[in-house]
């Protein structure tokens, strides 16, 4: 999920490693290799389903802890070690899934590609990815040791890890919710027998005012995670968009111009057209100065680690590599320099196989300087963003990293400059062809640079972890490596079968398909319409304008809670989320943080240890929703693209069925929330 910057939390204390430096242990092992591999793969599958739908992906560390540790246990030999690797290779499999779906969705959007072409999505997401743990490598001991961030999810996998090796019923809790999870979504999209969501509006005047609710149980369990504060704010820039901008833009826009954004279009359905054609370029503006003020608030603490790692190098270069205790052991600086050095020449190549000289008509010399800087461009950018995503998961953790924000931020900047590179000789505006080309070579900056910062926020978060539990950070960061490559692999393939099962953000592979089944990708759909609109000149830079002073509002009232010490904060881009997802997505994500409030008010007067079992049980619950939901969202998709039908397992239901479908929705939605509630409330 996107998020900004947060209260920086109490300095943690120092570390004691579960498994002291002096004691050596097998960590990477076959059969470690083999299940990273294997789970690294299936997670990016289950995210890229999560994020394509709703915008948002929560950290994958916990859920494969928790499935290392079950499997693992059925060797005769495992140790907690081992267990870490595994969680280190399979994390990167959701995180380079979120930096893949956020962007090079949009190719196919804006009508570039007409499928996901493997290979060269293979090399960009493999490339950025491997940036994305090479950029990290000289910020660990700043960031995870001196700086004394908390990194939430990070202390969190290590506390299941210790609490697994010791012995612990974290698999059984995951495991129940994935297999209810799986029943909810079979019900919703495969039999049909359940309605996925509800949604009502009411007109005054020439306005409209709409509301809605997703009934799927992984937004519920997202808002959990995120917790109240930030499941507050994403609902509040719901209510911005729905309550206040589509009202307001109604209002005040002629009739003839309504007329052709809603066309015949009534209630909830026209809010919703105008939403997506107008209001949410309100996000672009809260979005991008949002990323930039992230960007400028984390230049010192980033200056500063990278100079701390540097010095940290050096001093180990005096003294012999048997000095350096096991638990501190990093990958060669050298090797960092070398390998994102060699990353250059086949990032320039896929740049090359991408993007369409002959329909650009632009000089050899131009085109060939234009992607030589797109290179440079996406090196720089993504060392700059990998280091604000190291530091704010550090703050935030990786599920609030502020990855949608600093990627449209790269791909504004990035349009701004083909703008004025390719401007001289192409009149964008008039050649439709010439801007896609433009735009996509946009979009491919913009990939490589967010894979690149999704993978640095998940890399620190598994190197948090493997100090606690006493991991070697070599080791950690070759299987992060490991895990990216294979996720790679697979992560063509699986949106493809997405695409074809359920369309993206409207544009469908065949005609006839259900609408309401449609996977909305709002972050391709921004960045396509961000790449776009600054190339052919039509953003409507008055709304961006609007959601600009909306974030710098914002930004102003943390400021003015962090003067005050409030509890309770306003990340920028939290709220920008909510502007531009559809009202219906927002409110469960509320609803699941309201759930986490109470049942944390419920568990006063108990004892740390138990609230913090309840707590970590409410997780692991939570967790494993959206694992279940995930898994047979893609599973489903592969009869649903055989069929070319999403109706291929619908029950025949009576005719005049519909409330009865939409009352068993909202019921069985209502009985997760008070089971979640339930889960997470137990002292014991």
């Amino acid at each position: 999920m996107a998020s900004t910057e947060a209260p920086t939390s109490e300095p943690a204390p120092d570390v004691v490693p579960y498994i002291p430096a002096s004691q050596s242990l097998p960590e990477i092992t076959f059969k470690a290799v083999i299940l990273g591999i294997v789970l690294s793969a299936v997670l990016a599958a289950a995210n890229a389903y999560l994020g394509l739908k709703v915008g948002l992906t929560v950290s994958a560390s916990i859920p494969a802890a928790v499935l290392s540790m079950a499997i693992l246990r059925m060797f005769r030999t495992s140790n907690i070690l081992e267990n870490n690797i595994v969680q280190t290779a399979a994390s990167a499999g959701e995180s380079l899934a979120a930096g893949v779906i956020f962007t090079f969705p949009a190719l196919l959007l804006m009508g570039y590609w007409s499928h996901f072409e493997f290979f060269p999505l293979l090399a960009l997401a493999g490339i950025g990815g491997v940036l994305g743990v090479l950029f990290t490598i000289p910020l660990r001991r700043a960031l995870v040791i001196e700086a004394k961030l908390q990194f939430p999810e990070g202390v969190a996998t290590g506390e299941v890890l210790k609490a697994g090796n010791e012995g612990g019923g974290g698999a059984k809790v995951i495991a129940v919710a994935a297999i209810a999870g799986a029943a909810i979504k079979l019900g919703q999209t495969g039999l049909k027998l359940l309605a996925g969501s509800v949604h009502g509006a009411v007109t005054v005047g020439r306005s409209i005012f709409g509301i809605g609710c997703d009934l799927a149980v992984s937004l519920l369990a997202v808002g959990y995670i995120v917790g109240l504060n930030i499941g507050i704010l994403v609902f509040s820039g719901g209510l911005i968009s729905w309550m206040f901008g589509i009202p307001i833009f109604m209002a005040v826009t002629p009739d003839e111009e309504l007329r052709q954004i809603v066309g015949t279009e009534q209630g909830y359905s026209a809010a919703e057209l105008i939403w997506s054609q107008r209001i949410r370029y309100l996000g672009v503006g809260a979005m991008a100065t949002g990323g930039l003020w992230a960007l400028v608030s984390l230049v010192g603490p980033i200056r500063d680690g990278v100079r701390s790692s540097l010095a940290a190098v050096r001093q180990a270069r005096t003294g012999s590599a048997e000095d350096i205790p096991r638990t501190e052991r990093d990958t060669p600086i050298n090797l960092v320099f070398i390998g994102t050095l060699l990353l250059a020449a086949p990032m320039l190549v896929a740049f090359l196989f991408v993007t369409d000289r002959g329909a650009l008509g632009v000089s050899t010399g131009l085109y060939g300087t234009t992607l030589a800087f797109g290179v440079v461009f996406a090196l720089v950018a993504g060392f700059l963003f990998a280091s604000v995503a190291g530091y704010m998961a550090g703050l935030v953790g990786s599920s609030n990293n502020p990855i949608s924000g600093v990627t449209i931020a790269t791909i504004l900047t990035i349009s701004v400059i083909l703008l004025l590179l390719l401007g001289g000789e192409i009149d964008f505006q008039a050649d439709d062809t010439k801007a896609k080309v433009a735009a996509a070579m946009a979009i491919l900056v913009g990939g490589v640079v967010c894979c690149a910062a999704a993978i640095a926020g998940d890399n620190m978060q598994d190197l948090k972890a493997g100090q606690i539990v006493g991991a070697t950070p070599a080791k950690q960061q070759f299987m992060q490596v490991v895990g990216v490559l294979s996720a790679a692999v697979v992560i063509a393939p699986v949106l493809q079968l997405l695409f074809e099962a359920y369309g993206l953000g409207g544009v469908y592979p065949r005609p006839g398909m259900d609408p309401s089944e449609v996977l909305q990708a709002p972050q391709a759909s921004l960045m396509q319409a961000v790449s776009e609109g600054v190339l052919k000149r039509d953003l409507p830079w008055a709304i961006i304008g609007a959601g600009a002073l909306v974030a710098v509002a914002i930004i102003v009232l943390d400021k003015v809670l962090e003067a005050r010490k409030s509890s309770f904060r306003t990340p920028v881009l939290a709220v920008a989320v909510g502007i531009y997802l559809p009202i219906g997505l927002s409110t469960p994500i509320f609803i699941g943080g309201l759930i986490a409030h109470l049942a944390q008010r419920a568990l006063r007067g108990q004892p740390n240890e138990a609230v913090a079992m309840a707590g970590r049980r409410g997780l692991l619950f939570a967790s494993g929703l959206i694992t279940g939901e995930a898994l047979v969202g893609v599973a489903l998709a592969v009869p649903f693209a055989i069929t070319q039908t999403t109706e291929v397992f619908a029950v025949d239901l009576p005719a005049g069925s519909g409330p009865a479908v939409t009352a068993a929705g909202v019921l069985v939605f209502v009985v997760f929330c008070g089971w979640q509630y339930r889960i997470a409330r137990r002292p014991d």
